[in-house]
């Protein structure tokens, strides 16, 4: 049997690791090559448990590198491409706005064109709910596939940009091709700055949680094992040219997201800081799943099962997650909530 090769782009990352260690375990026939220039929130001791499978294969480098990008390609023969390498902090696309471009637009153009000229025969673009901008605070109003992009953040813009370079690559060059849309993923290996990962390891050490503004803006909440079957659908069964959205049905406000880990670890709500809103914050996002449903996929957890596995799963795993929070990432952290 002549054996798929898989590139997974981003896969020392938090979404793009899980789907390579699902891939790895599920598709011993495949051959899944993780690509991933490991800045800061790439890490590869997430992946010791495969690293040694003979279906996995780890290359660092850099998707805006156009000549490394095309060597590679043209070696490889790849089968299918994953595309999940992303800057992907609004915060810090706040601060630093040119290198969300240059990973975002400029490197998702470069390995289109290497998809295209090595005649790939699927590109899945990762992309997020927050290319759709925001909705109100109306509970029967959600984000479908058909809604008009409309981007608040660099970090939104840029992914925005991108899924637009997709689709004009689908649309001109007939590159088959299919994006997914997610809406906020949690679960294992997630980087410590995000809200969840940053509240169990705050509260955990008995360190106060910042909360951006009065914490109801309302996000959709998605377990990262839910996401990575939807993709593996979208890969097998996607009809090429389509976008799938992928959310949770799991609307949390912040505050709410926060108190539940609090009181699930037994905790004071009284670490809870508010601190200064974040520029261009968007108050809700939530998705409609309908059209990825149609073609088989569900979701299998709640937020309530999820988060409490999550929880576990810091709890379980705090070497991975303490040697994290530090040097750098301290010093960012005190910037970033001046705390």
């Amino acid at each position: 049997m002549i054996k798929k090769k898989v590139l997974v782009t981003g896969g020392a990352g938090f979404i793009g690791g899980n789907f390579v260690q699902y891939m790895v375990g599920k598709y011993p026939n495949y051959d899944i090559y993780n690509l991933d220039l490991l800045t800061y929130a790439g890490d590869l001791t997430k992946h010791k448990e495969i690293e040694q499978k003979e279906n996995y294969h780890f290359l660092k480098m850099d998707i805006a590198d156009r000549e490394a990008i095309f060597t590679l390609f043209e070696k490889g023969k790849f089968d299918y491409v994953i595309h999940f390498a992303a800057e992907s902090h609004v915060d810090r696309s706040i601060t630093n706005p040119g290198v969300f471009v240059k990973t975002n637009v400029l490197g998702t153009q470069v390995l289109l064109e290497a998809a295209k000229q090595f005649e790939i025969s699927k590109f899945v673009h990762v992309s997020t709910d927050e290319v759709y901008g925001e909705l109100e605070f109306d509970p029967t109003t959600f984000f479908t596939e058909e809604t008009p992009l409309q981007p608040n953040s660099p970090y939104s813009a840029s992914k925005a940009s991108s899924d637009l370079l997709v689709r004009a690559y689908y649309e001109t060059f007939g590159l088959p091709i299919n994006i997914t849309r997610c809406s906020n993923n949690y679960g294992p290996f997630h980087f410590p700055e995000k809200l969840i990962p940053l509240t169990i390891s705050r509260v955990l050490n008995e360190q106060k949680i910042p909360v951006y503004g009065d914490g109801k803006n309302i996000r959709d909440w998605l377990h990262v094992m839910d996401h990575c079957t939807a993709i593996d659908l979208v890969l097998h069964e996607g009809l090429v040219g389509e976008v799938y959205n992928v959310g949770g049905h799991n609307e949390r406000t912040n505050l709410e997201v926060v108190k539940t880990i609090i009181n699930t670890l037994g905790k004071s709500e009284e670490l809870i800081e508010f601190v200064t809103d974040r520029l261009g914050h968007d108050k809700r996002y939530a998705i409609d799943p309908t059209k990825l449903e149609n073609l088989g996929w569900k979701p299998t957890y709640t937020f309530e099962t999820g988060i409490a596995q999550t929880i576990q799963w810091y709890l379980n795993n705090k070497e991975w997650w303490a040697q994290i929070i530090s040097g750098e990432y301290q010093n960012y952290f005190q910037k970033q909530y001046s705390l």
